[in-house]
């Protein structure tokens, strides 16, 4: 029946059967070490800073508006493959939807920079 003594002389079953599985009563075990998923949102403005300023430097001036609405659409594609490769679904909208505007402020502010630079003469 595997009975056995353990170190103080006590006897102990080792039979697999004398443990019982029982009902953890609803209890979750959460996530024990969760990635960060902040360094991707913050990923995606980096790359839209990047390219904005890559847009600014070789389209030219009549062109710049298009790129920049291409660019956001790329953030937007990107942003969906950073979050679909953490491979979280908590939150898994909200941090896209902070990456896409988070995109959209920081080629906001670069093309309000391409619009001061066209006014001003020099």
């Amino acid at each position: 029946m595997g009975l056995g003594q353990d170190d103080r002389g006590l006897r102990r079953t080792t039979d697999a059967a004398a443990f019982r599985v029982r009902d953890d009563e609803g209890v979750v075990v959460p996530e024990l070490a969760p990635r960060r998923t902040f360094g991707g949102v913050v990923a995606v403005w980096v790359v839209a800073a990047l390219v904005g300023v890559s847009i600014g430097a070789f389209v030219p001036a009549e062109w710049r508006a298009a790129w920049l609405v291409v660019s956001l659409g790329g953030c937007l594609l990107l942003s969906f493959g950073v979050q679909l490769w953490f491979g979280r679904s908590q939150g898994f909208t909200e941090r896209v939807a902070a990456g896409v505007l988070g995109a959209l402020l920081v080629l906001g502010v670069i093309s309000a920079g391409f619009g001061l630079a066209a006014v001003v003469p020099g």
